[in-house]
């Protein structure tokens, strides 16, 4: 309800009624309304719930059929009881003799399986047990490549104490580089190869276990009595220990496989390393006869040096001695020449014997001068053989040390080389 005293611009907003369900329908009999019905004027506003005739025979005789029905399908399911009796007795009879025979075949069929089963066990315990011994002998080679590998290093150290000129990146340097990368991979190679193995004994170790689970269900199913049979079928039955010795197959020649790959690579990683190792030898004594070659050539230059020195030392003193000798001749010509200068008046002339003594002053102090500048030259020679002779004399020094070193230290440390057997792992 508005207010009194306010005034309305716009229609009111609608009142908004709440949500309710419609109430059931009811249906009613047809009631009897006809010039037979009681009701009437009299009876206005009054309905009697009355059937028709027609109506009431109608629901007897529903009455009776639906009796008629149950009853025959009563009479029909005691004749279909007593026929499905029968049959299940004669069913039960002959289901019990068929059950007896099955039994007998399921157990020959449990003792077969049993007997694969066994026999996959005993072969997966020998063929992880081969694979073990194989598997020993990967980390037995894997250990014997220590040697060879610190040989290698200790070589290739001994030689960087070698001196110029010999400090050279020769053939044997590069030999020992590459056994020592070939050192390298063999042994990552027989890493992975020990994993696998070791992987591989797991496998067939879980599939034994397998083999051996499934076994012991067969020897248990093969006492229990024949009414406390699998609960699965034949097929799957069969399957499921086809399949574990299927696997446990596969597995062991997996296994198999492996051990014949672990064969061929020690074998082979073994061969590699004698060979190289052999690559190295040889290089090695080359190098070495090589160095004895040179060794022996400097010695016999500085032999001959050396006699050079004392035949030139003969010589400086030779010349000295003749450069010696040549000063008292020269002093007794400049003295005559000397003593002639105070002859008196027209006596002091150029005569034949003037003429003669210059020439000689001349002539011994050009000899003097000759023998001086060979005697510098031979001093020169003498100093050239000593420089010589020290050059040789450490040449000689440091191939004698390059010697010492690859056959003394290199090549008497290569003397403990693993063996072949070692190598293969068999020690």
């Amino acid at each position: 309800m508005s207010h009194p005293g306010v005034l309305l611009t716009k229609e009111p907003a609608p009142q908004t009624i709440p949500v309710s369900e419609l109430p059931m329908k009811v249906y009613e009999p047809a009631l009897n309304t006809g010039p037979d019905s009681s009701s009437g004027l009299a009876t206005a506003g009054f309905r009697t719930a009355k059937y028709l005739p027609e109506e009431w025979h109608q629901r007897n005789y529903v009455q009776y059929h639906e009796a008629f029905a149950d009853r025959d399908h009563s009479e029909r399911c005691r004749h279909e009881s007593q026929n499905l009796a029968a049959f299940t007795a004669e069913l039960a009879q002959r289901t019990q003799q068929d059950s007896t025979a099955k039994v007998g075949e399921r157990l020959q069929d449990i003792h077969f399986w049993k007997s694969e089963l066994q026999r996959e066990i005993e072969d997966l315990a020998s063929e992880t047990e081969l694979l073990a011994a194989q598997k020993l002998r990967l980390e037995r080679a894997l250990d014997a490549t220590q040697v060879p590998y610190s040989i290698a290093t200790d070589n290739l150290q001994c030689r960087e104490r070698r001196q110029p000129p010999d400090l050279v990146r020769d053939q044997v340097e590069v030999e020992l580089l590459k056994e020592a990368e070939l050192i390298r991979n063999i042994q990552e190679l027989l890493k992975r190869t020990v994993k696998q193995a070791v992987n591989q004994m797991q496998l067939n170790r879980d599939h034994k276990q397998i083999c051996e689970m499934d076994w012991s269900d067969k020897v248990e199913t093969y006492n229990i009595d024949e009414k406390c049979g699998s609960a699965s079928t034949p097929e799957t039955w069969a399957k499921h220990s086809h399949d574990n010795i299927y696997r446990a197959e596969r597995e062991k020649l997996a296994s198999i496989n492996l051990r014949a790959l672990i064969d061929n690579i020690l074998h082979d990683t073994a061969e590699d390393l004698r060979l190289q190792c052999n690559v190295v030898d040889e290089a090695f004594a080359k190098h070495c006869e090589e160095m004895e070659d040179a060794k022996h050539k400097l010695e016999h230059h500085l032999k001959k040096t050396l006699k050079e020195i004392g035949d030139q030392e003969h010589n400086i003193a030779a010349l000295k001695q003749a450069i010696k000798d040549k000063e008292t001749p020269l002093k007794v010509a400049q003295t005559r020449l000397y003593d002639r200068s105070f002859r008196p008046n027209v006596d002091l002339c150029r005569d034949a014997a003037q003429f003669r003594l210059i020439s000689e002053v001349e002539e011994l102090t050009e000899s003097i001068e000759a023998l001086k500048k060979k005697l510098l030259d031979s001093e020169q020679a003498l100093r050239n053989l000593e420089d010589s002779r020290m050059n040789l004399e450490k040449e000689i020094a440091v191939k004698t040390n390059s010697i010492f070193i690859d056959r003394q230290k290199c090549m008497a440390h290569r003397a403990r080389y693993p063996t072949v057997l070692r190598l293969s792992g068999y020690q």
